[in-house]
């Protein structure tokens, strides 16, 4: 029977094989608030790309998505393995929602001051991180205190926090130029992501003391509505575009064109992301947990710079652009092929395996998307641009129904079987 109070409750660790586990109604609303925030990133990168700024928009859209992924990761791995549902832990989750909104407010900021090109001012994205990172602090402490044989792990994380963070805080207001700050920000951004690895697999190691206890299916859900998440900018951008070909105008063929690629590149691209069984790999191979999780960084940004380059076409078509038409399909194009590399790499990544089939099936995109390039070159029209850049998931949708299915259950096999032999 469920528990229907929220008292507190021990914060001793999840079972990693619950059966049934699921993402709850709390981590569904906590994910609300990186809509705001993917939302934001990727309107100001448009912006500064559809100004002809595409320096300042790649470097800020890609600085953003760290930012933004970085803080949903942070929470989502300590959540998968400590979860209680309790009334402290919902505050606690409150607090680190309210800091997502304050990084999010941040990001015009951040955008504007780098295509300046004085300094970055990212004040307001780190005071939303300090925010985020008291909740984070607290919660594992509790987890520290009350589950004694993950303590040195927690432990671990903790430091990692404080002394990210104190540097994060340091760059903000350092007086420093941009190429200094993002060298800082790089050799700040490899700590962070080195810490976890650090608490997971150095600190435990003989020490008598467990990993935290996440859980495979529970990991592979969270990440795959991220995915969705990210997709909403697609529909975002699809919406601006055709905004653009309709506004003050009946419906013409172009404006059919423009709603069938736009929806059509998103749905695709849903598809294609749903395709490999990442649960039961992740499942099987938790040792290969950080490559995927951090793998999944480009995944989600390349996702929502799909929907920022709809937003570019927008421009273009409403004549508010400074790109010409190949850059602007570049602009849509470009993350639709990072994607789609990024992704059959992480199931490389997950499954050790490799198929020829894949290679083709890339080529085979990249083959389609140059395609798009080439008729926004030759001045045919966005409209048929984009419906070529539509096709290209198309090439990796119609390939695994056909044939790669077949090398995905052989690979899922081979692992359920070492599994059960185990």
């Amino acid at each position: 029977m469920p528990t229907l109070h929220h008292r507190t409750r021990p914060m001793t660790g999840r079972d990693p094989h619950e059966p049934a586990r699921t993402a709850t109604p709390l981590e569904l609303l906590f994910d609300l608030t990186f809509v705001v925030a993917f939302g934001v990133a990727g309107e100001q990168g448009a912006h500064l790309l559809a100004e002809g700024h595409v320096a300042s928009g790649i470097i800020g859209f890609a600085f953003s998505m760290f930012a933004i992924c970085w803080a949903w990761i942070n929470f989502t791995w300590f959540a998968s393995a400590f979860d209680t549902d309790d009334w402290f832990y919902r505050v606690t989750t409150m607090v680190q929602m309210i800091g997502v909104v304050v990084l999010a407010l941040g990001l015009p900021e951040m955008f504007s001051s780098l295509d300046a090109g004085d300094r970055v001012h990212n004040e307001v994205m780190v005071a939303g991180y300090i925010v985020m990172r008291l909740a984070m602090l607290v919660q594992w402490l509790r987890a520290a205190k009350q589950a004694p044989e993950y303590r040195a792990t927690c432990l671990a994380y903790v430091r990692t926090l404080v002394i990210t963070q104190i540097g994060w805080a340091a760059l903000a207001v350092a007086p420093v130029t941009v190429p200094v700050f993002f060298v800082g920000g790089v050799l700040l951004g490899v700590a962070e992501m080195a810490g976890p690895v650090v608490a997971e697999r150095f600190r435990t190691a003989g020490a008598g003391q467990k990993s935290t206890p996440w859980h495979a299916h529970h990991m592979a859900e969270r990440y795959g509505l991220l995915a969705i998440i990210t997709l909403g900018e697609g529909v975002i951008g699809t919406v601006a575009s055709l905004s653009a070909v309709v506004d003050g105008s009946s419906w013409t063929l172009d404006a059919v064109l423009v709603a069938l690629a736009g929806t059509g590149l998103t749905f695709g691209l849903w598809w294609t992301y749903y395709l490999t069984p990442d649960a039961e790999l992740l499942h099987r191979h938790r040792e290969r947990s950080f490559a995927w999780g951090y793998g999944n960084i480009l995944v989600f940004a390349a996702l929502a710079g799909v929907g920022a380059g709809l937003h570019v076409a927008g421009y273009y078509l409403d004549h508010e652009s400074h790109l010409g038409p190949v850059a602007t399909v570049l602009a849509v194009a470009v993350p639709v092929l990072v994607f789609v590399v990024a992704d059959y790499t992480l199931f490389w990544v997950l499954s050790r395996s490799f198929s020829p089939l894949h290679l083709f099936l890339v080529i085979g995109t990249a083959v389609v998307l140059a395609l798009a390039v080439a008729v926004a070159a030759a001045g045919l029209g966005m409209a048929w641009s984009l419906l070529l850049v539509m096709l290209a998931p198309a090439v990796s949708v119609v390939g695994y129904e056909v044939r790669g299915h077949q090398h995905v259950a052989r690979v899922l096999g081979q692992a359920l079987g070492q599994e059960k032999g185990a």
